[in-house]
């Protein structure tokens, strides 16, 4: 070649100076396609964003290694449920009384906050989320703070609950009510019933989802961090809350910073740094279940190109943790010395399930069967109806209910002539000999049993965020300032360009004939005849594609071509027949570019 590169970047300068900052990728993001504001023709609309060729490619990447890891590799189904769902669903959630966040208007300019981040971004508190509503009143009151758009003091302007769902209806005229999901987790939990058949009844199995979910967000900000309509991929990990435990031995070993509750509210607190199977023995980590997706999930980031040194475990406050989690730990990065929330992994409980099944009178449980078959005592009543029916009319079946679960749950109520049960606040005595209660001994071969539900659930968009902030580099080659993203090879959006070294009609048909190649063999590729081969590089570079490949004149008599590593731009002569075996034995970390001759 008669122009080359230095065979490495100088040491000194910046592989290990991250200088990324949110303006300086929000600002590579739109001018090379990865994201950028949507509806930019009519002046842009906040929280929603469009992710161009470069982005939907990285995204799309970080989908499958995401799939390959915690659906293929765990043995677990997914599913595409649909992105709006009757209003039934989210009155059983419990979305429509309780998806809310706090909100602060301007008095002056009419701009709505959310009041917790007014908080946050102002004083020393960090979790003003889990604050009730009066006291974050009083702390803007206390501090004196102020509208972020118009600097009007909030000081006396009430904090509303604000809900987060987005309402459309479903069929004209006098349509049925429905919403946007706001997470992709209840597609999973109303299919139940059918998912647990295709799973032969059997437990522990997961179900895996990763689509678009939308929440009306107050004030959307830091560009893909905090949208209205994002991507999530999550996991339902149903288990048999009596039987099932995870084997931790795969995942003891694995190395975490963790950030415990009790470490966050200590005066002196501070990240803790052990493995999973410390953290398990010394109760650090109280479930096994979350423990062993934490395990699994930190080489999966690191796989991906998260910075280890910019990651950590956090456990939620009691304040924070959603009623129903018995633990909750979110998966952090470090943003521009902010941590920002990717993942969260929370033992659900039965909650889900149990509300779905008493709103939708569905089974939601799945049968144990018994090593052999046991006698039980049950206890049961037969109600006499043609007395509880004039006695109580229309709530007879309420009664007869009542009755039922009284009799499951405390046969002793039965022992004297009358039982009392509660109807609308007020007490009423029936003869027992009317209730029809009775103690049988039955013969069972199992039982059916509630699972409870562990959920991973990963933020897509929020994940891309990180890598390319954590790839972001800055360095200086052959006395030039040089951007590039040194993005893994598994999830970059293309993997290696291809150029002729000058514009010559026989290096771009044999330039073309290595991109078609290459491309049969399942690489991404891309053609660039235009400008120097030094300005070729740089835009690579900057894209993060991982290898150039050059075709220059000798090309044309010793068959082979330069291959360019784009961290070190280092390069090496390869034959073009070896070409695609071996830039696919790179992509997938079977070769190493220093070892190859």
């Amino acid at each position: 070649m008669s122009e080359r590169e230095c065979e490495s970047a100088d040491e000194s300068d910046a592989p290990d100076e991250r200088a990324a900052t949110a303006e300086k990728l929000v600002e590579l993001a739109k001018r090379r396609g990865y994201f950028f504001q949507s509806s930019g023709a009519y002046g842009g609309v906040g929280g929603f964003y469009t992710f161009g060729p470069q982005g939907a490619a990285l995204k799309g990447n970080v989908e499958d290694a995401w799939r390959d890891r915690f659906a293929v590799a765990e043995g677990n189904m997914e599913i595409d449920a649909p992105t709006i769902m009757p209003e039934p669903v989210f009155e059983a959630s419990g979305h429509l009384e309780g998806f809310d966040d706090m909100l602060v208007e301007c008095p002056d300019c009419g701009e709505s906050h959310r009041a917790d981040h007014v908080v946050e971004d102002e004083t020393e508190y960090e979790d003003a989320e889990s604050l009730p509503i009066p006291e974050v009143e009083e702390i803007i009151a206390e501090y004196e703070l102020v509208c972020p758009n118009c600097g009007a003091g909030l000081a006396g302007q009430a904090v509303e609950d604000f809900n987060l769902m987005f309402e459309t209806n479903i069929g004209p005229g006098d349509a049925d009510p429905g919403y946007l999901r706001p997470e992709t987790a209840q597609g999973i939990f109303v299919e139940f019933p059918r998912l647990k058949e295709y799973a032969r009844n059997q437990l522990p199995f997961g179900v895996t989802q990763i689509g678009r979910a939308y929440r009306n967000e107050i004030s959307p900000r830091r560009s893909i961090v905090r949208t209205r309509e994002f991507t999530q991929a999550e996991l339902e990990y149903f288990v048999d809350p009596e039987v099932d435990e995870p084997d931790l031995t795969a995942v003891a070993d694995v190395e975490v910073r963790l950030y415990p509750a009790s470490e966050q509210q200590a005066e002196d607190g501070a990240e803790i740094e052990t493995t999973i199977g410390d953290a398990v023995a010394e109760g650090i980590i109280g479930d096994p279940w979350v423990a062993y997706f934490l395990g699994i999930a930190r080489p999966w980031y690191e796989s991906i190109g998260v910075d280890m040194d910019r990651f950590r475990y956090r456990q939620h406050l009691s304040g924070e943790r959603a009623h129903y989690a018995s633990d909750c730990w979110d998966a952090e990065s470090e943003i521009d010395g902010n941590w920002i929330e990717i993942a969260g992994f929370a033992h659900r409980g039965d909650y889900d399930l149990s509300k779905h099944a008493d709103h939708s009178g569905d089974r939601f449980t799945v049968f144990r069967q018994y090593d052999e078959p046991i006698t039980v005592e049950r206890a049961a009543v037969d109600p006499d109806m043609s007395y509880l029916g004039p006695e109580f009319g229309g709530d007879a079946q309420t009664v007869v209910q009542k009755l039922e679960d009284l009799a499951a749950r405390d046969r002793s109520a039965f022992e004297g002539d009358a039982v009392e049960i509660t109807l609308e606040g007020e007490t009423h005595e029936i003869p027992v000999e009317r209730t029809g209660f009775s103690v049988d001994e039955q013969t069972e071969a199992g039982e059916h049993v509630l699972p409870h539900v562990v959920e991973p659930s990963f933020g897509v968009d929020r994940t891309v965020y990180t890598v390319l902030h954590h790839a972001y580099r800055e360095d200086e080659v052959d006395g030039e300032e040089r951007t590039h993203l040194a993005l893994e090879p598994e999830v970059a959006p293309t993997f290696v360009g291809v150029f002729p070294l000058q514009s010559d009609e026989e290096l771009e048909e044999r330039a073309r004939e290595i991109v078609a190649d290459l491309r049969a063999a399942g690489l991404s590729v891309t053609y660039d005849d235009s400008g120097n081969i030094g300005r070729r590089y740089r835009r690579q570079d900057e894209v993060g594609t991982p290898f150039c490949v050059t075709v220059d004149y000798e090309s044309l008599d010793d068959d082979a071509a330069t291959v360019r590593e784009r961290d070190t731009t280092a390069q090496k002569r390869i034959p073009i027949a070896d070409l695609a075996a071996t830039l696919s034995a790179l992509r997938a970390g079977d070769a190493a570019f220093d070892d190859l001759e």
